[in-house]
């Protein structure tokens, strides 16, 4: 079981240039896919703060601007970060 098994693998001449325009691929290729995925998780995160404000405005506002909405906005906060943690209250995604 604890037996390494190790294959032969037959070395190829390359060229000193390829392995570094290679890796620089491949860097370009990790760094667009990160920009991609962040990207993708900001336009998640906006849609659904923007679905969140609306609930708010819609079913607890009644349509209206409230003085006391930013006290409602705390509350929320509060009872989601027991569920999500920090994060998740209002004052630290509103930056």
């Amino acid at each position: 079981m604890g037996r390494e098994i190790r294959r032969r693998t037959k070395s190829l001449p390359v060229p000193a240039a390829a392995p570094r325009r290679l890796l620089g691929d491949i860097r370009g290729l990790i760094e667009f896919a990160r920009t991609q995925a962040a990207q993708a998780v900001n336009a998640g995160l906006v849609t659904l703060y923007w679905s969140i404000g609306e609930r708010i405005r819609r079913e607890i506002l009644r349509g209206t601007r409230a003085d006391y909405g930013e006290q409602v906005v705390a509350a929320l906060g509060q009872e989601l970060a027991e569920w999500y943690g920090p994060a998740s209250r209002p004052e630290t995604s509103s930056r």
